[in-house]
């Protein structure tokens, strides 16, 4: 599932580029007419559409109610809907990416929901990331329909090859492993990372930095980036140690991205690698992969720091819009709606989360799914197992860099990230400059 980082498309800009009625007018939206329908309006990117729109029939006649449903194109989602959000078209649900949470909140364009414990008691039932991904300033802004994170993987076959019988715990580990494999001959570099600048390199590099104990900010939201200790230096010296000193990552990852990495591990040309967990079924799908049943999950290595094998999560979401809770009648349809998609639908299950699992693949954040049969036999099947899957969900961390600024500094630590791989800047040097813009952008 792609994520999208940069607001390339501002409330401020939108409105500096003309008065909003003129705007949907441009984007050839229907206007006053769209979704007056009773019911609900709900708006989505075009994922999972026949899992949605199996779950809406069983939504309609279950409650009577309809559902206005519309979906967009992930590149020109986000668009689409702030053009609706800022003309005040009649939305009522959406989906929304943990990303754009800061500027969506900032801008009035999500309504906060810790007043509806129809929503809200779902939380007890959530992974503690998947919840923390939907605060803002203390309040809560969604109910969860997909969480995901970060998951170490090897292959099994590599290691036996090298005589090696049980995988990593430690970044340590990783490096005495894979220079055991290289120096074997099986593979040249036993370490698979993608470190191109696409929009997953901030899941990679919030998974290095939590497990190494760390942190880019802190409680308050100030940076720590470059302070020693805090696992940004140490995740980012160990990649560059990593590439340069050890050769057990080739230098033609600063090129590779996620997707090519992901083809590179099916075919079995690397013993680890760092993936997103919802990658594991096509990576162990035989008609996708040579590699499938070989790759398989176990906890993230933790740095010397680290006391837990923790790692990074993300979510998406479904929020209200304000117009929606303002009304009575929209807000109550919008609860039960969220409701049964994003916690039990009326027959007390999980019913769409299982849903996107065994369907398309997608995680989830409801931890007792986990002790489903049918998600047990799926895991079983695409991972040799769920038990390492469900403890590190519970062990991840939510990206604590996303900021209304978020996209600004992104490309500063871009760069910065660049120039560590590259070894052209220290680490230390480079976790200086992500701190100064941090700093630059937040005002402090």
């Amino acid at each position: 599932m792609t994520v999208v980082r940069s607001s390339k498309l501002s409330r401020r800009g939108f409105l500096q580029a003309g008065a909003s009625g003129a705007a949907i007018a441009a984007a050839g939206l229907p206007g006053g007419a769209w979704g007056q329908a009773a019911g609900v309006n709900f708006t989505s990117w075009s994922a999972a559409v026949d899992q949605v729109k199996s779950h809406i029939s069983a939504f309609e006649k279950a409650t009577n109610l309809k559902v206005n449903y519309e979906n967009f194109p992930w590149a020109q989602y986000r668009t689409s809907v702030v053009t609706r959000l800022v003309g005040n078209a009649p939305m009522d649900v959406l989906w929304v990416s943990d990303a754009w949470l800061p500027e969506f909140a900032e801008a009035g364009w999500l309504a906060t929901i810790d007043d509806m414990p129809e929503l809200t008691k779902y939380n007890a039932e959530a992974a503690p990331f998947c919840t923390q991904s939907m605060l803002y300033k203390g309040k809560q802004y969604g109910l969860a329909y997909y969480g995901d994170h970060m998951s170490f993987v090897y292959n099994t076959e590599i290691l036996a090859k090298a005589g090696i019988t049980t995988p990593p715990t430690t970044w340590a580990e990783v490096v005495q492993q894979s220079l055991k494999i290289k120096q074997a001959g099986v593979v040249e570099y036993p370490m698979l990372m993608a470190l191109a600048i696409d929009t997953w390199l901030i899941e990679f590099m919030s998974a290095m930095v939590f497990s190494h104990g760390g942190r880019f900010v802190d409680a308050a939201g100030a940076a720590i980036m470059a302070e020693p200790g805090k696992g940004v230096i140490e995740s980012a010296t160990w990649i560059r140690e990593a590439i340069h000193t050890h050769k057990i990552v080739a230098p033609g990852a600063i090129e590779t991205s996620e997707i090519n990495a992901l083809k590179a591990l099916g075919a079995g040309q690397h013993a680890f690698s760092i993936v997103p967990t919802y990658r594991l079924r096509a990576l162990n799908d035989p008609t996708q992969a040579p590699a499938a049943g070989k790759l398989r999950p176990t906890l993230m290595p933790k740095g010397p720091n680290a006391t837990a094998s923790a790692t990074c999560g993300w979510i998406r979401f479904y929020g209200m819009t304000p117009g929606a809770k303002a009304n009575a009648t929209r807000r109550a349809n919008a609860v039960k709606f969220m409701e049964f998609f994003g916690g039990k639908d009326t027959g007390g299950n999980y019913t769409l989360q299982k849903l996107l699992l065994t369907d398309v693949g997608l995680p989830f954040c409801t931890t007792p799914l986990s002790n489903d049969a049918e998600v047990k036999a799926f895991w079983t099947r695409w991972a040799g197992g769920g038990d390492v899957i469900a403890q590190q969900a519970a062990t991840a961390v939510k990206k604590d860099v996303i900021a209304p600024w978020f996209g600004e500094w992104n490309e500063t630590a871009n760069a910065a990230w660049q120039s560590i791989f590259l070894n052209r800047a220290t680490p230390q040097a480079a976790a200086a400059s992500m701190a100064a813009k941090w700093k630059e952008l937040r005002g402090s």
